[in-house]
């Protein structure tokens, strides 16, 4: 019986931390989204005449804080790399094949994306 028991939380522990490293996973591209997102808005803030579909990293990157050298890439579920396409605004993550990348299913709940 405790034996049983103890295979039951250690489970439930594993399951656990497993949901919570996707959580992270996804709070952090939230976070670099957000920070590309703001990065386009100062471009586009500076520079009115020009087209959110023209936009390249090379633009966007000066405007990213703590003058990052490259635009930050994503991880995901499965720990592939993931890139950020700033030509959408707000701008998505991509996956190698160019399919927009959310495995919350969900476009507004701020994990994988930008959210409201």
């Amino acid at each position: 019986m405790v034996i049983m028991i103890l295979l039951a939380l250690i489970s439930t522990g594993l399951f656990v931390s497993t949901k919570m490293d996707e959580w992270k996973l996804g709070r952090e591209a939230s976070e670099s989204l957000r920070l590309v997102y703001s990065a386009q808005r100062m471009y586009l803030a500076d520079n009115p005449t020009v087209s959110v579909s023209s936009l390249t990293p090379a633009l966007i990157i000066p405007y990213l804080p703590n003058q990052a050298a490259a635009l930050p890439t994503i991880k995901s579920l499965t720990g592939s790399t993931l890139t950020i396409v700033v030509t959408a605004m707000p701008p998505v993550v991509s996956t190698n094949t160019g399919l927009t990348y959310d495995p919350s299913n969900c476009a507004t709940d701020s994990l994988w994306d930008v959210g409201p």
